[in-house]
């Protein structure tokens, strides 16, 4: 018998996907110029500060020194944290004010707590070079923070005030006047 022409075939041969992107890419795009700058800056700083801390051999009166090396290791942590969300696929799946909001609010602390951490071990520091060096990082990663939470808090202001300017204009819209103008 000739099986050929009652059988045929059950499954469709497996499309091939169109140009689909690879699961792990990375999009700057969502970032201005700017953000992108001072987010990596933040890293980066923090890290330094972080490294040069850890190289510290000894050390007097070491609560400043464990405060800082605790601050500065969670702001790398957060910083990079941020930054994987803005730059990955998480960034979709995610509500933008709520991001916007969480980014405002670390960058912001992770700042204060920065400097803090700064002061605190500049004023308990044995005054070595390493010590000196981490410091230094220590201000600049915070002052990094500071100017990124200062520029979010004048972009929301902005967008803030042009929402009070465009509804203020409300009252000339076509759908604000009367359906009929029966005189």
């Amino acid at each position: 018998m000739d099986n050929g022409t009652v059988y045929v075939a059950t499954t469709e041969p497996q499309s091939k996907p169109q140009n689909e992107p690879p699961a792990c890419r990375c999009n700057f795009q969502r970032l201005s110029r700017q953000r992108l700058l001072l987010k990596a800056a933040q890293a980066l700083l923090s890290f330094l500060a972080f490294v040069l801390e850890e190289i510290v051999e000894s050390c007097i009166l070491c609560g400043g020194l464990y405060f800082f090396e605790f601050i500065s290791f969670s702001a790398i942590f957060l910083s990079l944290l941020i930054l994987t969300v803005y730059c990955t696929p998480a960034y979709e799946k995610i509500e933008k004010d709520r991001l916007r909001t969480l980014d405002f609010w670390v960058t912001t602390v992770v700042g204060v707590l920065f400097i803090l951490a700064s002061i605190v071990f500049a004023a308990t520091s044995d005054k070595s070079s390493v010590e000196t060096v981490a410091i230094v990082f220590g201000f600049l990663a915070s002052i990094g923070f500071l100017a990124d939470g200062i520029h979010m808090f004048m972009e929301k202001r902005k967008v803030k005030e042009n929402k009070l300017e465009n509804t203020g204009n409300a009252q000339n819209t076509p759908e604000n006047q009367p359906l009929n103008n029966q005189n």
